[in-house]
C-alpha cells in the first residue's frame, strides 16, 4: 500500500533545504551484487490513515492525538480481533487473514507477530500452519521439537519455524551451514527464481541435516518453506513493526471507529476495501454516516458530533465523482463567506461548472437547498454563467414542482455518483423477494447448523485465486448484514466462470461450512441475478 500523500506530511519539512541530487534506479539484486547497502524505505498507507485518523480525533478534543497515547494491550480490542472484525485494519483485513484470526485467537502483541507472519507463502508451502495451530494450546513441555539442540531457536514459535531469521537458524545448527553460508541462503531465497542456485542449496542442507540426525521430512518441510520465502516471507523484524500497526489500527477500529473509518477514506486509494464496504462497515459499528452537503462537507471526511456523545462521519465531496479538488475548495471557501442560498447561488459563488454542478446535484449535495435531489438536478441543468456585467446574477426561472424520488432512485442516484448508498444497503429493499426464493442473509447464517445447504446472496466486492491455494477461488458477497464469504472448487468455477466473473448480484447455492468460528458457503450452483440491479452502477471488485 503506497501512501497517497508524501511522508513529510507526517513530519513537515517544507522549510527544509534540499540540495541538488541525482536520483538512479537500480534493480535491488544487482546492488547486493556490487556490495552497495540496501535499504527498504515502505511509505505504508495505514500511516497516513492513522495519522488523519488521530488528527480527526485531536479536532473534536479527544483522545489518542498519536501512536504513542494508544493503550497496550486492550482486551476488547483483542476481543474485535478474535472475532475476525478486522475490515480495514491493517495485515489482518483479508480473507485468508479472517479465517485464520478465529483459529489462532490472538491475546497478546507477540501472538499477533506471529499472525501477520504466519499467513505467507512461507510457512502456507511449509505445511507450517496446521502443526503451529495444534500446538498452540499446548502445555509448554508438551511441545515436540525436532532435538533439543533446536529448542532455543523454535521456542518462541511452538517448534514451527516461521520466520527467515529461524531458517537461516536451522541451517547453522541444524544442517552445519557457516553464518556466511546462511546469509547466502536468504540472498538465494529472495532470488532462487532467477539465480536457480537453490538446487545446490538443498543438498547440502539435506546432507548437513541427515548427518545430524534430523528425519526426511523434518528437512523436506524446512526446504519447502524456504521456497516459500523466495516469493514471501516475514523476518521477525518486519512483522513486529507491521504487528504494531495492526493492534493500534485495530484499538481505532473499536474505540474511535468514526474517526478511523474517516482516515481510511481520507487516504483513498488503498487497503483492501473500497469506501463502499468500509462506509457499510461503520455503519454495522452504529456509526452514523452523514451524507455530502454543500453546507456542511469539506473535500475529506470530517467528524461531527452525533447521538450519545459519540461521533458522526460528515462525508467530503472527494467521494462525488466527476467533481475535482479545486472546485470543492471554491465550494468551502465560498461558504465561508456568506451563506448559500440555492443551487444557482452556489454555482454562481464557487464559480462551478455544469458539470461539477449536475455531480453534485446527483448525489444529493444540495439536499439543504432544495426539496429533493431531482429538483436540485432540474436547477443545476439551468445554471448559466452570464458575461461581462452580468457574471454576478442568475436568471430567472419559475419554479416548477417535480416529484420526490423513490428510494430505490435515491440509492440509484448515490450509487452512480458515490460508489455506494448513505442510505439502507440495496439488498435491504431486495430482501422481501429474496426470502421468497428461499436466500438467507449473512446474519442469518449465525443461526444455522455446519453442514446444511443454503442460498445466499450479495453484490459481488471481491474476487480471489491465491497462487497458494490450487486453483479455488475465494468471493466475497456483500448484503445488508454482512458478508458472505464464498468458496469455489476449481471444477464449479469452470462451469460457472461467466456467471462468476460478470456478475454484479450473485446467489450462490451450497454447503454451509462453520468451524471454530469461520464461516464459508462451499458453492455447488451460481445464478447472476444482476438484472434485479439493473439500475446500479457495475461494482467495481479486485481478482487476483
Amino acid at each position: 500500500m503506497i501512501s497517497e500523500e508524501p511522508v513529510s506530511e507526517l513530519v513537515p519539512v517544507e522549510n527544509a533545504a534540499m540540495p541538488d541530487r541525482t536520483v538512479i534506479q537500480w534493480d535491488k539484486n544487482d546492488l547486493e551484487s556490487l556490495g552497495l547497502l540496501k535499504v527498504d524505505v515502505l511509505a505504508l498507507g495505514m500511516l497516513t490513515a492513522m495519522q488523519r485518523a488521530f488528527v480527526l480525533i485531536g479536532k473534536s478534543d479527544s483522545w489518542p492525538v498519536c501512536m504513542q497515547e494508544v493503550p497496550d494491550e486492550d482486551p476488547q480490542t483483542y476481543d474485535m480481533i478474535c472475532e475476525a472484525d478486522t475490515v480495514g485494519v491493517f495485515q489482518i483485513e483479508s480473507r485468508a487473514q479472517m479465517s485464520m484470526l478465529p483459529r489462532l485467537r490472538p491475546r497478546k502483541y507477540y501472538d499477533l507477530v506471529i499472525e501477520v507472519a504466519i499467513v505467507r507463502p512461507g510457512p502456507i508451502k511449509g505445511g507450517m500452519v496446521h502443526p503451529y495451530l495444534q500446538r498452540r494450546n499446548m502445555p509448554p513441555e508438551e511441545v515436540p521439537y525436532p532435538s533439543e539442540a533446536l529448542r532455543p531457536v523454535l521456542e518462541k514459535t511452538r517448534g514451527v519455524p516461521i520466520f527467515q531469521e529461524q531458517v537461516m537458524q536451522i541451517a547453522v545448527v541444524a544442517a552445519g551451514f557457516t553464518p556466511g553460508e546462511a546469509d547466502e541462503l536468504r540472498r538465494a531465497m529472495g532470488a532462487w527464481q532467477r539465480s536457480g542456485r537453490m538446487g545446490e542449496y538443498k543438498e547440502k542442507l539435506m546432507k548437513g541435516m541427515r548427518k545430524n540426525g534430523y528425519q526426511e521430512v523434518f528437512a523436506e518441510q524446512i526446504f519447502k518453506q524456504i521456497e516459500g520465502f523466495g516469493e514471501y516471507g516475514f523476518p521477525e523484524s518486519h512483522a513486529a513493526s507491521f504487528a504494531l500497526l495492526t493492534y493500534q489500527s485495530s484499538w481505532l477500529k473499536r474505540h474511535r471507529p468514526a474517526a478511523f473509518f474517516a482516515g481510511l477514506i481520507n487516504s483513498q486509494p488503498m487497503g483492501f476495501y473500497q469506501p463502499a464496504q468500509l462506509l457499510e462497515q461503520a455503519k454495522r459499528q452504529a456509526v452514523e454516516i452523514r451524507p455530502v452537503d454543500v453546507t456542511a462537507s469539506d473535500w475529506d471526511c470530517t467528524l461531527e458530533p452525533g447521538a450519545g456523545g459519540r461521533h458522526a462521519i460528515r462525508l467530503g465531496m472527494r467521494l462525488v465523482s466527476g467533481l475535482r479538488k479545486p472546485e470543492a475548495q471554491r465550494v468551502v471557501a465560498a461558504r465561508l463567506a456568506r451563506e448559500f442560498m440555492s443551487v444557482e447561488d452556489v454555482a454562481m459563488q464557487a464559480s462551478l461548472s455544469r458539470r461539477a454542478t449536475r455531480a453534485l446535484a446527483t448525489c444529493g449535495a444540495f439536499r439543504t437547498l432544495t426539496e429533493h435531489r431531482n429538483t436540485a438536478f432540474w436547477n443545476a441543468l439551468g445554471v448559466e454563467h452570464l458575461p461581462g456585467m452580468l457574471a454576478k446574477l442568475t436568471p430567472a426561472e419559475n419554479a416548477i414542482s417535480l416529484p420526490a424520488p423513490t428510494e430505490w432512485e435515491e440509492i440509484r442516484k448515490d450509487y452512480q455518483q458515490l460508489g455506494f448508498s448513505t442510505g439502507r444497503h440495496p439488498l435491504a429493499l431486495l430482501r422481501p423477494g429474496l426470502q421468497r426464493r428461499g436466500i438467507s442473509s449473512r446474519r442469518q447464517l449465525n443461526s444455522l447448523q455446519h453442514g446444511q445447504r443454503v442460498r445466499v446472496s450479495g453484490l459481488v466486492t471481491h474476487l480471489q485465486h491465491p497462487q497458494t491455494a490450487n486453483g479455488v477461488i475465494f468471493a466475497s458477497l456483500e448484503d445488508e448484514t454482512g458478508i458472505n464469504n464464498i468458496i469455489f472448487w476449481p471444477g464449479v468455477f469452470n462451469e460457472y466462470r461467466h456467471r462468476i466473473l460478470g456478475s454484479n448480484l450473485m446467489v450462490v447455492s451450497g454447503e454451509l461450512q462453520s468451524q471454530e468460528g469461520v464461516m464459508h458457503v462451499v458453492a455447488e450452483q451460481v445464478e447472476d441475478f444482476s438484472h434485479w440491479v439493473r439500475t446500479l452502477p457495475r461494482n467495481s471488485r479486485d481478482f487476483h
